[in-house]
């Protein structure tokens, strides 16, 4: 999502798209669509200058990604982590002084055990993007063919939160505020695609229920306004306290 004078959604599902307009304009809110492919950089280009050229961007909030249900590996690490590095390289280029760019992380980068994660590997993502992709899929290609998903969006969204964190020093310079908020189990359509271990999560959360869209949409809201001026490079965990808990699904 973009904030400029209105909001203005981006999406890959044209028709997901066309919904989301109508229900906020049918609150009042002016919005508008614009379809995209976070994994393709030509067309987040496209987006961000179509951004620009609608007004100042206030904010940018990045929450486009796939769960493990929704691709294999490969797609899910695609659309993941290199669609971060695609939007915010592009948005960099046209937010001014005062703006906020927001990733959306997981949970699952916390639960994911941490010896999993190619950290390493991570700075070619500054360097070259098709043997960053490349490091990330040796990693994902260790396990079995059908944890491959499950590991890859893990490694993706740890990767968010590592490169929100050390994007803050750059945007920094040109006044725009950088932050990676991680959400736990919602009462979203992705949620639901996801219920058997999102039930599972619960258990051993310390509020045992899946979080309200509005909980989450209130933080993201409050990150990116003024009110939250000198709150950068920091990642955000908003999940019931299950990451707290210290539980993860790779210890049963």
């Amino acid at each position: 999502m973009i904030v400029t004078s209105g909001v203005h959604l981006f999406n890959i599902d044209p028709i997901k798209l066309k919904n989301a307009i109508e229900e906020l304009k049918s609150k009042g809110i002016e919005a508008e669509a614009f379809a995209c492919d976070i994994s393709n950089r030509a067309s987040v280009d496209k987006l961000a200058v179509h951004a620009r050229e609608l007004g100042k961007i206030s904010s940018v909030i990045h929450a486009a990604g796939l769960s493990p249900h929704m691709g294999d590996g490969k797609k899910v690490m695609e659309v993941n982590a290199l669609g971060t590095i695609n939007v915010n390289e592009a948005f960099y280029e046209v937010m001014d002084e005062g703006s906020c760019l927001i990733d959306i992380s997981s949970m699952s980068a916390y639960l994911t055990p941490e010896i999993v994660m190619p950290k390493r590997r991570y700075k070619y993502s500054r360097i070259n993007k098709d043997k960053f992709m490349k490091k990330m899929m040796a990693r994902v290609n260790l396990f079995p063919k059908q944890l491959r998903s499950s590991m890859a969006y893990g490694i993706s969204k740890h990767f968010v939160i590592w490169y929100a964190k050390t994007d803050a020093a750059k945007f920094g310079k040109k006044g725009i505020r950088v932050v990676s908020i991680t959400p736990g189990t919602f009462e979203t359509p992705m949620g639901k695609l996801e219920k058997n271990e999102a039930d599972e999560f619960i258990n051993y959360c310390a509020i045992k229920r899946p979080g309200k869209v509005e909980e989450i949409a209130n933080l993201i809201a409050f990150c990116a306004s003024d009110k939250a001026g000198y709150l950068t490079g920091a990642d955000i965990i908003c999940d019931g306290g299950c990451v707290a808990s210290g539980w993860s699904p790779m210890k049963k």
